[in-house]
């Protein structure tokens, strides 16, 4: 039965069917195969229900404050304060990637904002520099990945929004790992720009702007704070943190920079709109699937599997392999589907098996986050492909070697729990 309904989605995303229609299509099959008509109400009941989550509301204000970024000239300030702080050595403009890309993370959650804005500016720079320009697209869908997993995070709000976890705990869990991944990335960028011979940047031209820089990025660096340290400090919850944020960037946009138009600013909430949309259909119609498969006991089903194999009885083994299956559905379908659908799935198994629910939280963000850059489906392949201007084959070629150093840190997390463990119990979380 569930062969074949997984039949019946892959066809209907084979013909081009809108995700959000073929997970409820998907799920009102299942339903009446069930020989249970009276159960087609379960469809609207859960459909809304999954979006009616109290934490789910911070989402929309994290990336708004992302669109504003982009669009009041801020996030241009942090490239330029990341290129101040590391630009100037061999490959400079690949740690600024790099940086940039963890100084951003800081601010709205989303790998694709940061895929975007980032390969606009620092795939042609790169080019210059002497990098191949596939190169510069892989390392800049590479640092996109450090988004979700520094705090905010739209994928840790939606697993936590499903498993009851405190999303601040999440967050704070997820700092380290994000500091591992961003370390990762700069060591393979040492690594490549010996192989390109990319030569060594004049420091004394970065140095020359460094008090007009820094003047310019103090406005911009207050936004990830607002958010980090009003969710650290606990001040403010993680939702009332994105608006905050978002009224500073408001402010900062009209009034310090003076880029931010009416336009821009309209601009800025029709793209939120139509993303948030977009998660929230997707995450009512995978929550409809998900009823259909407790239903049908697929969790016992699978548990039960896998205690035959005695996973449960090794947490480290059961996270690999829950992570080979995430990798492997990652590659075709939607990540917060995959999020959505596989966490009602996973969680209890893992409870099971002693797993920490933060550690387990960061396990899956970080294996759904990899899911975008890896092809073919791979939506950050394809922004950094259309902003950068790069064939779409050369970049999935250039693409595996990031994926590989990802799964790497992916198996360091789950091998030595206490990164994700750490912070949150000195914090009392």
């Amino acid at each position: 039965m569930i062969l074949a309904l997984l039949l019946v989605f892959f066809c209907q995303m084979v013909i081009g069917v809108p995700l959000y229609a073929s997970l409820l299509f998907t799920g009102l099959v299942g339903l009446l195969t069930t020989g249970n008509g009276s159960l087609i109400r379960v469809i609207p009941q859960q459909f809304f229900g999954g979006m009616d989550v109290f934490s789910l509301m911070a989402i929309p204000f994290f990336i708004l404050v992302g669109n504003l970024m982009n669009r009041s000239g801020l996030t241009d300030r942090l490239i330029d304060f990341s290129r101040l702080l590391i630009g100037s050595v061999r490959g400079g403009l690949g740690y600024v990637n790099v940086v940039a890309g963890i100084i951003l993370a800081g601010v709205n959650g989303s790998a694709a904002a940061d895929a975007s804005a980032l390969g606009s500016i620092l795939i042609p720079a790169m080019e210059k520099e002497g990098f191949p320009k596939a190169y510069a697209a892989g390392l800049t869908a590479g640092s996109s990945l450090i988004g979700p997993i520094i705090p905010p995070s739209i994928f840790m709000i939606i697993y936590a929004s499903m498993t009851n976890t405190s999303v601040g705990g999440l967050f704070i869990a997820g700092i380290l790992p994000g500091l591992f991944l961003g370390v990762a990335f700069m060591v393979m960028n040492w690594f490549y720009s010996k192989r390109y011979k990319v030569p060594v940047n004049d420091p004394k031209e970065v140095r020359k702007e460094a008090g007009r820089i820094l003047k310019r990025a103090t406005v911009a660096l207050i936004a990830p704070f607002i958010i980090i340290g009003g969710i650290v400090t606990g001040l403010v919850t993680p939702t009332e943190s994105g608006a905050l944020a978002v009224v500073y960037c408001l402010v900062a946009g009209v009034f310090v920079t003076r880029e931010l138009t009416f336009r821009s600013l309209w601009d800025a909430i029709y793209e939120t709109i139509s993303l948030t949309s977009a998660v929230f259909l997707i995450m009512g119609a995978a929550t409809v699937v998900g009823w259909f498969l407790k239903w049908e006991r697929v969790t016992h089903k699978f548990a039960s599997w896998l205690i035959s194999m005695g996973l449960l009885e090794h947490s480290w083994l059961l996270l690999v392999v829950l992570s080979l299956i995430t990798f492997v559905i990652g590659m075709f379908m939607e990540e917060v589907a995959v999020l959505t659908l596989l966490t009602p799935i996973f969680y209890p198994l893992a409870m099971k098996a002693g797993i920490d629910p933060f550690h387990f939280g960061i396990v899956m963000t970080l294996n759904v986050t990899i899911a975008l850059i890896t092809p073919p489906v791979g939506a950050c392949n394809y922004i950094v492909a259309a902003v950068g201007k790069v064939p779409l084959g050369e970049l999935f070629r250039e693409i595996w070697p990031f994926i590989a150093v990802a799964m790497l840190v992916l198996l360091g997390i789950i091998t030595f729990p206490f990164i994700t463990v750490t912070l949150p119990r000195v914090l009392g979380l």
